[in-house]
């Protein structure tokens, strides 16, 4: 009996616990939060009454806060606690970032069979959207649906954060990136103006993104298009997500036929260390002699960039064409655009294959 009752003690003290971190605080006390009211008020006649509607009642986001922010609650503890912590992080940082294998990792937790096999239905279901993307931005559906597929499994895990709440939280709690929060805020206030819907409702991710495509708000302005023609543009819709995707990436310089990316082979051991590599890197392929196509040629006679891919036992190196890099305009990591690379190749196998003809 006695530890019946300790376990519905714990129980109620967890509960109040959840309850406490969930009660929402007044923000408009912040001296910052002021500033920032007065600025959209003079800067966007936004009403003054209304933001502070808005800022009265927030609740802090500290799953997210610690994602940013990973020292947040540390900074609140004793310096044991604060020691041990750090032990912890160390062992994790241990496991998650070892010498080898970090292309492996992110290959096995986001080119899985069944996000292979949810592309294919999803390019089908809405493979009329595509065809007509595609002819009017050139880029291919297997490129969009596996930006798309990185980003929200294709619409099944948009996020579940209050993306105003996350904002707030991340623009005026201690963290290196305040002020693009603040930016990220400010175009969140204006779009839910232009779009007559209230901020408060918007869910998203742990960093303020939005929709299929998970746009930051800053991107709704000049990225997102009406892909449907109802009048609103929004990235939680699948057309204007498809569109809105094609026209960023067109945007920032996609070339229609050009080749994105093609696997080379080096001498002189299982590990490259002949140049500098990264989506940020450029070389002439004459320049680059000692490496070799491994499947025949590709029709492109570009400056390409190096990527090196990090498996347990040895290394991949790949030429990345201009197209490669403006993948990297959506997410600024090499490893994020071979993945959107690789999963669009075996997005388009598998759908010739089931399918018996081609997405374009």
């Amino acid at each position: 009996m006695g530890k019946i009752i300790r376990n519905i003690f714990f129980f109620f003290f967890i509960l109040t616990l959840t309850s406490l971190s969930l009660e929402a605080k007044d923000y408009t006390k912040k001296w910052a939060v002021k500033k920032f009211i007065n600025t959209m008020v003079k800067k966007h006649r936004l009403d003054k009454v209304y933001l502070k509607k808005l800022f009265k009642s927030v609740v802090i986001q500290e799953r997210a806060l610690k994602i940013i922010n990973p020292n947040y609650q540390i900074k609140q503890k004793s310096k044991k606690i604060i020691k041990k912590s750090s032990t912890i992080k160390k062992r994790k940082w241990s496991k998650y970032n070892a010498k080898y294998g970090s292309w492996t990792r992110y290959e096995e937790h986001l080119l899985t069979p069944e996000k292979i096999k949810l592309g294919v239905n999803y390019l089908y279901k809405h493979r009329k959207t595509f065809s007509e993307v595609y002819k009017k931005y050139g880029v291919p559906p297997e490129y969009i649906a596996g930006i798309i597929g990185v980003e929200s499994r294709y619409g099944i895990k948009c996020g579940t954060y209050p993306i105003f709440d996350t904002l707030t939280t991340l623009a005026f709690e201690p963290n290196r990136r305040n002020r693009y929060f603040k930016y990220e805020l400010e175009n969140l206030l204006l779009l839910a103006r232009k779009q007559k819907i209230n901020p408060k409702n918007i869910k998203g991710s742990y960093a303020g993104a939005i929709g299929l495509g998970q746009f930051m708000p800053s991107s709704y302005a000049p990225f997102c298009v009406d892909g449907n023609n109802d009048g609103v543009r929004s990235m939680q819709n699948d057309a204007d997500a498809i569109a809105s995707v094609a026209n960023y990436l067109k945007k920032n310089g996609w070339k229609k036929w050009e080749p994105v990316a093609e696997r080379v082979i080096f001498k002189g051991g299982k590990r490259y260390v002949g140049r500098k590599t990264g989506y940020d890197t450029s070389y002439s392929q004459k320049s680059l002699k000692e490496l070799k196509l491994k499947y025949g040629t590709w029709n492109y006679k570009g400056k390409v960039r190096l990527i090196k891919l990090n498996r347990y036992r040895y290394d991949e190196l790949w030429f990345g064409a201009d197209n490669f890099y403006v993948i990297t305009r959506y997410n600024h990591d090499g490893h994020y655009a071979m993945v959107v690379h690789q999963l669009a190749q075996r997005l388009t196998r598998a759908y010739n294959k089931t399918y018996h003809y081609t997405l374009r």
